[in-house]
């Protein structure tokens, strides 16, 4: 790893911590704060403040600090989290983000922010019955000093053996004493260069840095050892006080070569310290009187303590982060295998070889199996955007004066990464709207006998190898006859339109189209919903609306499971051949013999809407052949879409269509047949939204030639 990307785990590290943080501040604002949350908000931004020393990001270390001061105080009782303090350490919470991303170059730092922040924390450990500091300075305040007073300097004695890989690891060794230097002062230091190889066996790459050090500061043993977290592995560090620098001496010089201890002894001779060993002082007992950091020595290179039973702290990573391009290049590849293994599989049953088709069908179980955990690999939970809509409920529902509360369930729900990436701005849109259209101020909730905190809830769920994803809230519905008014005056509709209410809650997604009284800086100038339904058309989704006046609006996302490689149906229709995703097949029947053409079909009592493939592509279909019905649906709706032949499950790898088909609604992708062929994957919503409509059509065309008849029969008086 190099420092480019120990830098790069930082941050990724960083944010992590800092999503932790801001849950975690979200939790206790309405529930009763425990010790353990409290304890975890000072890690996170002690984790964040020592990392930080390490790549000398000095802003944040000075930043982080003060938070790091607060969150003490907090944890020791001395402060009460109320819900000014909690809007503060969010606040906080975002300006480190943004000193993150500065650091990373994305943006320009906000130093005037950070400022009247850094006043705001210095206030809070003035009035919290310590002394505000007399100005920002880096060093890490003790929690308590095991001799003397709590403020007091102490000193610590440093013997710094950093392990040979620590270069080839991201590690800067410098970056350690330039930190130890914002934690204190480093009074003397002394390097050990004995042993040195030879300028031909010179590597590099490999560290040979061995350090004796006099620091002093007002910190303890623990923020010390913090200080070289990333620098355990492989290296040998040692702190102990002065004064027990004979005791501590034979664990100092354990495993030293003759003329690396007498190097050692010159050191701290320079240093000031005792170089005589007790007489039968051992290892053991040094470790317990002088509380060693870390010795993750490797077991070749230090024989074993007399005694000692400390382990080397083994962390066991159950993830291994992967880029998400190679992830891609290898589903690409899949799918270019699927496509491959198609054509073989054909040969092979054209050859009439038993042996092998047999051969073909074992490669094409594997490559399923490959498929399907290639997949799995990039199926993340939905919670990973779940979890950043508290805050936006807490900031808005504040700045809006409403009580509102957001319910999140189903965030374990999977989804394909690349579709929960572009997700966040279309639902924060949505959520933002149900939060200043959708909830009433607590004055009209009171008004319409509700009570005065609304409600939000955020749903996920899988239904018919989709994902489904719901926004809804108590609020005050949509207004149909108010909707249609306002688009009919914005000239989005004709004034003589007759629409469905489906149809008209869809008029919100038009470009420049808003109700809103007035304009705020949340919402009202109807951008937004349109670049919703734009993004979902993106992603192969869908969605629709329920509202009812008063009572409140839900919005129901539909979405596949992935845009890769999926489970299809083929038919033909023709000399045509096309694909039906496998999860909305729900059976398939001859359709009845002399069966004269219409629009619907009696399916076990059921009125099933038919939709003639043949006749809506414009194509020939092939006489003298029994036709079949496929049976699909689609949410909550069902239809049949009449066939020439059933051809049976395929493995499809989703093409993109080009730019002069992206406007076709019935077709939303293609792939590559095993006879090198392309057939087209069918849209099947909007397959079961056309047989609907004709045969609503239908029945309205029956019914007014029906009500003709009546009027020619009966005799006007």
């Amino acid at each position: 790893m190099n420092m480019e990307q120990a830098l790069q785990t930082f941050f990724d590290e960083s944010r992590e911590l800092l999503d932790d943080m801001e849950r975690i501040l979200l939790d206790v604002e309405t529930e009763v704060t425990s010790g353990e949350e409290l304890n975890a908000l000072f890690r996170a931004m002690h984790t964040i403040k020592g990392s930080a020393g390490l790549f000398a990001l000095d802003d944040i270390v000075r930043f982080t600090h003060q938070v790091e001061n607060v969150l003490d105080q907090l944890r020791s009782g001395t402060l009460k989290l109320d819900e000014t303090l909690t809007g503060l350490l969010l606040r906080c919470h975002d300006h480190v983000q943004a000193l993150l991303a500065a650091a990373a170059g994305s943006e320009a730092a906000p130093l005037a922010e950070g400022d009247a922040l850094l006043a705001e924390l210095l206030a809070y450990v003035s009035g919290g019955g310590q002394p505000a500091p007399a100005e920002v300075e880096p060093a890490s305040a003790p929690a308590e000093a095991e001799t003397g007073a709590a403020d007091g300097e102490r000193h610590w004695v440093l013997s710094l053996r950093f392990g040979a890989d620590l270069l080839r690891n991201g590690m800067d060794p410098g970056s350690f004493l330039r930190y130890l230097q914002t934690l204190g002062k480093i009074e003397r230091i002394r390097a050990l260069t004995v042993n040195l190889p030879a300028a031909e066996d010179f590597d590099p790459e490999s560290c040979y840095l061995r350090f004796e050090a006099l620091f002093a500061g007002a910190v303890e043993h623990n923020v010390l050892s913090d200080a070289f977290e990333f620098a355990h592995e492989g290296s040998r560090i040692l702190i102990f006080a002065p004064q027990d620098a004979a005791v501590q001496l034979p664990a100092v010089l354990e495993g030293l070569s003759a003329e690396e201890a007498a190097a050692v002894r010159a050191a701290w001779l320079e240093l000031g310290l005792e170089v005589t060993a007790p007489v039968g002082a051992e290892p053991a007992a040094v470790a317990e009187l002088a509380a060693v950091a870390a010795v993750a020595v490797p077991a070749a290179a230090a024989p074993a303590t007399h005694g000692d039973t400390r382990q080397p702290r083994v962390t066991e990573s159950k993830f291994i982060k992967v880029e998400a391009w190679k992830l891609d290049n290898l589903i690409d590849l899949i799918g270019e295998l699927v496509i491959a293994g198609a054509a073989a599989s054909l040969v092979a049953h054209r050859s009439g070889q038993p042996q092998m088709v047999e051969a073909t069908l074992s490669i094409a179980n594997l490559v399923e199996q490959i498929r399907a955990g290639t997949l799995s690999m990039r199926m993340i939970q939905i919670g990973e955007i779940f979890q950043r809509f508290p805050r936006v409920v807490r900031d808005v529902s504040k700045e809006l004066d409403k009580s509102i509360e957001l319910h999140v369930s189903g965030a374990e729900t999977e989804l394909d990464k690349s579709m929960v990436d572009k997700l966040g701005d279309p639902l924060m849109h949505i959520l933002r709207n149900a939060i200043d259209h959708g909830i009433e101020a607590p004055e009209a909730r009171r008004a319409k006998g509700k009570p005065e905190g609304g409600n939000v809830w955020l749903n996920a769920y899988h239904e018919s190898g989709s994902v489904v994803i719901e926004v809804a809230d108590d609020g005050a519905g949509l207004n149909p006859q108010r909707l249609l008014a306002k688009a009919v005056e914005r000239g989005v509709v004709p004034a003589e339109a007759q629409l469905a209410e489906a149809d008209i809650f869809k008029l919100i997604f038009e470009p420049g189209f808003s109700t809103a009284a007035k304009v705020t800086n949340i919402s009202g100038r109807g951008v937004g919903m349109d670049v919703v339904r734009k993004s979902l058309d993106q992603l192969r989704g869908t969605i629709d609306i329920d509202s009812k006046v008063d009572e409140g609006t839900t919005f129901r996302i539909r979405l596949p499971l992935t845009l890769a490689i999926i489970d299809g149906f083929l038919v033909q229709v023709g000399d045509a051949v096309f694909v039906l995703p496998l999860e909305t097949v729900i059976e398939c029947i001859e359709l009845p013999a002399g069966e004269a053409p219409k629009d619907h079909l009696n399916l076990r009592g059921e009125i099933l809407p038919l939709l003639r493939l043949a006749g809506f592509f414009e194509l020939q279909a092939a006489r003298g052949r029994r036709q079949n019905v496929v049976v699909v649906r689609f949410g909550d709706h069902m239809a049949g879409l009449v066939v020439d032949a059933l051809l049976g499950e395929f493995q499809t790898v989703i093409k993109p269509l080009g730019s002069l088909f992206r406007h076709l609604k019935a077709v939303s992708g293609s792939t590559i047949l095993g006879n090198g062929e392309v057939a087209l994957i069918l849209d099947v919503n909007a397959l079961i939204q056309v047989a609907i409509q004709q045969e609503a059509e239908q029945f309205s065309l029956q019914h007014e030639l029906s009500t003709r008849r009546l009027t020619n029969v009966i005799p006007h008086g």
